[in-house]
């Protein structure tokens, strides 16, 4: 199993605009095959932090998600909503 950490610190005046088009790409992500989790999660101690975490059935999966349409049309049209570069990890159950 795989899971992705993905950390963003955001424009928070632009968090609505950002969540229309994250949903979008939750919303695709959890139909792909393979995609056994994908949510978004906002700190409770810093309005400024958002992450997303995935669960992926291995990395053929995640892999197969990174080369999907809406991943390559969605994930760097977000960019502009983030106020400094945050930080991803992939992690593999041990």
């Amino acid at each position: 199993m795989i899971k992705v950490v993905a950390k963003h610190f955001m424009k928070v005046d632009r968090i609505h605009e950002f969540l229309e088009r994250a949903n979008e790409l939750i919303e695709a992500s959890l139909k792909e095959e393979g995609c056994i989790s994908y949510g978004l999660y906002k700190d409770l101690n810093d309005s400024e932090v958002v992450t997303m975490i995935e669960e992926w059935k291995d990395m053929a999966a995640l892999d197969n998600h990174k080369a999907s349409e809406h991943f390559k049309r969605i994930v760097p049209s977000l960019n502009e909503f983030y106020e400094r570069e945050g930080e991803i990890n992939v992690y593999r159950e041990i």
